[in-house]
C-alpha cells in the first residue's frame, strides 16, 4: 500500500482496508474513518468501503469527516436510513431512488398520499434511532436474477425496473448494502456503519416524477441533510437562516433590483438600479480588461449550424441551444429546417474572428473580449432567480498563444481573477479538473492539454483540489470556487486550455520560421456570468452594496420644506460630479425618509436644514451606523471628494 506520504506498508491479500488501516496504521485513524480511495481500473482514484478486501498493490487514501467526499458518503447513508425508516413506519410504500446531492440527499417514495409535517417528524425521529443503533453497512454481490427474485418478492416494481435497464446496459452482477433488515442496491460506497451519520435533519417534502418525466406516475420526495454530528447540523442551520434573510430573490424586490415575467422566462428585467450595478460591473471589467492587454470585439447573435457542426456543439451541446427555423428551408420541404440558433457561448464567434486575416507570431498572444448577450435554453424547472437563466452576459474572453506563452498568460489571468476577488472581499480555491468521458480529440491531445496546463498551474504556487473527469469536453481546466461572507461556496472563474479548437477552426500563426503553427486558446471569465455574479454580490453584501457599486450611492434628506429648493441644487451637484443620487421631496416626516433610505442600504444620507444652506455644508449618515449615530458635518466639497474616492475602480 502506498500511502499519500509516499510511504510504502505490505499486508497479506484479502486483509481489508479497514483492518488494514487498524494494525498498520493506528486505531486513532481508524475510528476516524469513513471511506477510502484506490487505484480504480481507469488509473484514477475510486472511493471504496473500508470493508472492501485488498488484493493488488495500490495507492491507498483514508478519508475521515475532515474530507467533504465523507460527508457526501454519510448524507448517502442517510438516504438509506431514511427509507428504512419510512418502510418501517409505514409498510407498502415503495422506495425508488435517494441520491446525496449539494447540501443534503432526497429519496423518492410510492405512496398514495404526501408526507405530513407529523409524518416527517417521525420519520426523522425514527431515522435517528437507526443512527444510534449503529447498523454496519453490508456490501454484497448477487447475481441480476438474484436481485429481481430479491426485489419482486418484496414487491418493489421500481427497483425491478432499474434492474432491467441495468441489464440492458452489460450488467451480471449487482451490488447491495444493507443495513440491520433492510437492503438496497447501489454502487455505494457507505460508511461502516449507520453511527458514522451522526444526526439526520428532514427538511421538507414535495411530489417528484418517476425519472423526471411527467408523463410518469407522480411520486413524494423527502428532501433532508445529515452532519457528522450537531455542532455541524447547528452551524448549517444559522447560515441557512441567514442565507434566508440574504436571498437575491427576496433582497432584488425589496430593493428594487430586478424583475422576471412569464413571457420571457429566464430572462431578467433590470430596474434603473440594478441596470447601474450591472453597468458599473460591466465598466470595471471592461476598463480591468483593456488595461491588461485585452481588445473589446462584438459578434453576431445568430449562426447558422455549419459553425456549431465545426465547433461540436451541435453533435454535443444542442439540446441546450435555442434553435432558429430557416423559413426558406422549411418551404422547400426540410424536415428539420432548424438550420440556426442563438449563441450559448462566445467561443466558435471568437475563433472566426481570429481567422479572418493572418496571423503572425507578432500578434499573440491575442487576448478577445465580449460581453454580448448569451442563451441557452435551460430546463424550466432549473430557473432560479438570477443564478439559473436563459438570456446572460459573461465578462468571457479567449486568449490565442504560442504553447510557449501558456504559463506567462495562466499567470496574468490568476493575477486579475485574484485582483477582482480581492475587490469584493471574496476568498477563493482552485480546482484541476481532466478529461471528462465525453469529449472531442485523442488522448495524445489530452495528454499534451492537461500537461501544460498542470506545469502553469504548477508554477503559480497556488493550493489546488484535483477534479478527475470534470473537464470542458474540449481541454482541461482550472475552476475558482470564491467564499462568501456567511461561508458559502460559489463556482465563478475559469480558465481553459483548448487544443481542439484551432484543429477543427484551422487556426494558425506564422512563426519566426515562416512556417505555419498553431496556436492554443485558453478560454477564460472571472465573474461567470453578470448574473450570477450579481446574485452572488446581493447575497454576500446583503444588499449593502460599497458606494462604488451602489445603485444609489446618497439620499438627500431635508429637516423642513423650505430648503427644498436648495437640495435641489445639491442633488444636480452631485449628480453633475457623476454620483448617483435620490431625493424625496414628498411630504413624509424626515424620520420616515431616513428610516426608507435605510431600509433601501443607501450607504450616505446627507440631512440638511437651514444651518446647511447657510454654509453650504452637508449632515452626514452612514449606512449601517445605527439610529443613535452622531451625524457628521463636512463641506459640500469635501464630501464631493470623498464619494470621488470611493466611487473609484477597486
Amino acid at each position: 500500500m502506498t500511502l499519500p506520504d509516499g510511504s510504502q506498508k505490505q499486508t497479506p491479500a484479502g486483509t481489508t482496508i479497514g483492518d488494514f488501516v487498524k494494525t498498520a496504521i493506528g486505531p486513532g485513524l481508524a475510528k476516524a474513518a469513513v471511506l477510502a480511495k484506490i487505484d480504480g481500473p481507469s488509473g484514477q482514484m475510486q472511493e471504496v468501503d473500508l470493508a472492501r478486501a485488498l488484493d493488488h498493490d495500490t495507492k491507498l487514501e483514508i478519508l475521515t469527516s475532515k474530507q467533504p467526499e465523507a460527508l457526501e458518503t454519510i448524507r448517502h447513508d442517510a438516504a438509506h436510513i431514511v427509507a428504512d425508516a419510512v418502510q418501517r413506519l409505514f409498510p407498502g410504500t415503495q422506495v425508488t431512488i435517494g441520491p446525496s446531492i449539494e447540501n443534503g440527499f432526497y429519496y423518492d417514495f410510492d405512496r398514495g398520499t404526501p408526507f405530513s409535517e407529523a409524518e416527517l417528524a417521525q420519520i426523522e425521529e425514527l431515522a435517528n434511532k437507526i443512527v444510534a443503533e449503529d447498523l454496519p453497512f453490508k456490501r454484497t454481490e448477487v447475481s441480476i436474477d438474484d436481485a429481481i427474485k430479491l426485489f419482486e418478492g418484496k414487491g418493489e416494481k421500481f427497483k425491478v425496473e432499474i434492474i432491467h435497464d441495468i441489464v440492458a446496459k452489460g450488467a451480471t452482477t449487482l451490488t447491495l448494502y444493507s443495513h440491520g433488515e433492510w437492503v438496497d442496491f447501489c454502487l455505494g460506497p457507505h460508511g461502516p456503519s449507520t453511527g458514522k451519520v451522526g444526526v439526520i435533519k428532514l427538511l421538507s417534502s414535495s411530489a417528484a416524477y418517476w425519472r423526471g418525466d411527467s408523463k410518469n406516475k407522480t411520486l413524494q420526495r423527502i428532501y433532508g441533510t445529515a452532519f457528522f454530528d450537531k455542532k455541524g447540523l447547528d452551524a448549517w442551520q444559522k447560515q441557512r437562516e441567514e442565507a434566508e434573510k440574504r436571498d437575491h430573490r427576496r433582497l432584488g424586490k425589496d430593493l428594487d433590483l430586478f424583475h422576471f415575467h412569464p413571457f420571457s422566462p429566464g430572462a431578467a428585467f433590470w430596474t434603473p438600479k440594478g441596470t447601474a450595478i450591472y453597468t458599473q460591473l460591466s465598466a470595471y471589467m471592461r476598463a480591468l480588461a483593456l488595461g491588461n492587454g485585452y481588445v473589446e470585439i462584438k459578434t453576431p447573435l445568430l449562426y447558422n449550424k455549419g459553425l456549431w457542426e465545426i465547433s461540436g456543439h451541435w453533435g454535443k451541446y444542442k439540446e441546450n441551444m435555442f434553435l432558429v427555423e430557416d423559413s426558406e428551408a422549411k418551404a422547400a420541404g426540410d424536415e428539420d429546417p432548424h438550420h440556426y440558433s442563438l449563441k450559448p457561448m462566445n467561443c466558435p464567434s471568437h475563433h472566426l474572428y481570429y481567422g479572418f486575416k493572418k496571423q503572425s507570431y507578432r500578434d499573440l498572444p491575442m487576448r478577445l473580449h465580449t460581453q454580448d448577450v448569451l442563451h441557452r435554453n435551460e430546463a424550466a424547472g432549473a430557473l432560479g432567480g438570477l443564478t439559473r437563466v436563459r438570456q446572460f452576459a459573461q465578462d468571457d474572453a479567449h486568449i490565442y498563444c504560442r504553447e510557449d506563452q501558456i504559463s506567462e498568460e495562466v499567470a496574468k489571468f490568476v493575477k486579475l481573477l485574484d485582483r477582482v476577488y480581492n475587490a469584493f472581499g471574496l476568498q477563493y480555491t482552485a480546482k484541476f479538473a481532466t478529461r471528462p468521458e465525453k469529449r472531442i480529440g485523442d488522448d495524445a491531445m489530452w495528454d499534451r492539454a492537461e500537461t501544460a496546463l498542470k506545469t502553469a498551474l504548477d508554477s503559480l504556487d497556488l493550493a489546488y483540489e484535483a477534479k478527475p473527469g470534470d473537464g470542458a469536453f474540449y481541454g482541461p481546466k482550472i475552476d475558482f470556487d470564491v467564499s462568501d461572507s456567511i461561508g458559502r461556496k460559489w463556482q465563478l472563474g475559469t480558465v481553459q486550455l483548448d487544443y481542439a479548437a484551432p484543429e477543427r477552426f484551422d487556426l494558425t500563426y506564422v512563426g519566426e520560421d515562416g512556417k505555419d503553427h498553431r496556436p492554443v486558446v485558453l478560454h477564460r471569465a472571472i465573474y461567470g456570468s453578470f448574473e450570477r455574479f450579481i446574485a452572488i454580490l446581493i447575497e454576500h453584501f446583503a444588499g449593502a452594496f460599497p458606494v462604488w457599486l451602489a445603485p444609489i450611492q446618497v439620499a438627500v434628506v431635508t429637516v423642513t420644506d423650505r430648503v427644498n429648493e436648495h437640495a435641489k441644487t445639491v442633488v444636480d451637484r452631485l449628480a453633475a460630479a457623476g454620483v448617483r443620487v435620490s431625493f424625496d421631496d414628498g411630504n413624509g416626516m424626515m424620520k420616515a425618509k431616513i428610516r426608507d433610505a435605510s431600509l433601501q442600504k443607501i450607504p450616505y444620507t446627507i440631512v440638511l436644514g437651514d444651518k446647511e444652506v447657510a454654509s453650504d455644508q452637508v449632515s452626514i449618515r452612514t449606512f449601517g451606523g445605527g439610529d443613535q449615530q452622531k451625524l457628521e458635518t463636512l463641506p459640500f466639497a469635501a464630501f464631493v471628494e470623498r464619494l470621488a474616492a470611493e466611487s473609484k475602480f477597486p
